[in-house]
């Protein structure tokens, strides 16, 4: 009895041996996380493809060099009448044609659009790097939320583990003393109720450790059968304060981030627009092969080769007023970025005043559950005392057991609430440290 009593002592700070493949830290987690999930590999292979498309060539800055090469035979019953007057004509005239050469073709100015398209490429990856980050700060959020949250079931089994030890102690001692006289038998039979409604809410909740880390392992995208053991406490930060938290929320929060380059990328699609006022002008040239044979005419065969060059220029002048169209539309989605930047401003102050308001009255709950479940502990105590001497029924006992083990799961839940209050902040900051 007196070595259950110690093991109710430090519930809160042991946790049963697993044997697995030991101890996962919470970093051990995270980093496997980030190696292996699924969608951060996607949003990582999206960013490849932004860097990839940011290239001068993709702008349309660079010439363009093409190969050319064409063959065309006929057989033609062909007659002619020569300007001497002379007729001539053959059956299945042969008429053999080739061509081949090499063309290069530079656009050197088509109104400035080519430099605002390529610094759109640069704001497409930019945007792709804060979509990794937001991606990445998800997930690193899931996976550290998971992990608190097996802590706290795996220490509220724990505590299910120290009741059935005491309440298999109490059966012991309660046949005991029906052996000896000083106890009915309905005392035993209660008993044994206790007994086994501790190990069915046992039951109930190692199927709820299990399910979790097969989450875990989930979000880690390994095996789900990887066992692990998991550490034995919820740390929180409790110094975090909100003055601080709106000024770095307003300066790196992805979200934010993701809407001001959307921004620049629509100021830039206007330039660009704008860019069909004015000429294209386009430089041109090429080195050509020319060969041809025909079985009927004044030249039988011939062949030529040489450099052709030239520059061509265009202009709209009207399109059906569509420039005029398209520049109001960009106009337009320019002033929608802008408010999208004020609401999403608005958003976030929003959701970081009442996710802060509901940080500190979860590290009140916390340490008010703290001094509860050390009560509970103390009361415990004493009660086991007078269970042993007989001054206290066995019902009067299960209670305070009870008292106690839900006085655990309250504090084991609001260090978890603490800890989910914190990652909320700092996920709208876009930081998360271990």
């Amino acid at each position: 009895m007196k070595r259950s009593v110690v093991i109710c002592l430090f519930v809160l700070c042991s946790m049963s041996v697993i044997k697995a493949q030991g101890l996962l830290t919470v970093k051990d987690a995270v980093q496997i996380a980030l190696e292996n999930n699924f969608e951060i590999k996607l949003s990582q292979n999206e960013l490849k493809i932004a860097e990839e498309n940011m290239t001068y060539g993709n702008a349309g800055m660079l010439p363009s060099v093409t190969g050319n090469f064409s063959q065309s035979n006929s057989l033609m019953n062909s007659s002619q009448v020569q300007s001497n007057g002379e007729k001539r004509s053959l059956n299945n005239a042969k008429n053999n044609s080739m061509t081949y050469g090499v063309t290069i073709g530079w656009t050197i100015f088509d109104g400035f659009a080519m430099f605002s398209r390529y610094e759109q490429l640069k704001e497409l990856q930019k945007q792709g790097e804060y979509e990794l980050k937001r991606t990445i700060l998800e997930k690193v959020s899931d996976v550290i939320s998971t992990y608190y949250t097996i802590v706290e079931q795996q220490n509220l089994l724990n505590a299910i583990d120290s009741s059935i030890n005491i309440s298999m102690d109490r059966l012991k001692t309660a046949e005991n003393r029906f052996m000896i006289g000083k106890a009915s038998r309905l005392e035993v039979l209660n008993v044994q109720v206790n007994l086994n409604e501790d190990e069915s809410n046992r039951l109930r909740q190692a199927n709820v450790v299990e399910n979790l880390k097969v989450n875990l392992n989930s979000l880690m995208a390994r095996e789900l059968d990887i066992k692990f053991d998991v550490e034995r406490e919820v740390e929180y930060d409790d110094s975090l304060i909100y003055d601080e938290l709106v000024a770095k929320a307003k300066e790196y929060n992805p979200d934010l981030q993701i809407i001001a380059i959307n921004k620049r990328i629509a100021e830039l699609n206007l330039k660009t627009i704008k860019g069909n006022r004015y000429p294209v002008i386009r430089l041109n040239t090429g080195y050509n092969f020319s060969e041809s044979e025909s079985s009927l005419g004044f030249v039988s065969s011939s062949n030529s080769r040489g450099l052709n060059y030239g520059i061509t220029a265009s202009i709209n002048i009207f399109d059906g007023f569509n420039q005029r169209r398209n520049e109001r539309v960009a106009k337009i989605q320019i002033d929608n970025s802008n408010l999208m930047i004020d609401q999403q401003n608005l958003l976030i102050k929003t959701a970081m005043s009442t996710a802060y308001q509901t940080y500190q009255t979860n590290l009140s709950l916390a340490r008010l559950e703290e001094k509860n479940a050390d009560i509970a502990r103390q009361n415990l105590n004493i009660t086991l005392e007078k269970y042993k001497i007989g001054t206290i029924s066995a019902v009067e006992f299960r209670d305070a057991q009870e008292n106690f083990i839900n006085a655990v799961s309250r504090f084991n839940s609001s260090r978890l609430q603490a800890k989910l209050s914190e990652l909320e902040l700092k996920e709208m900051i876009g930081n998360i440290n271990l």
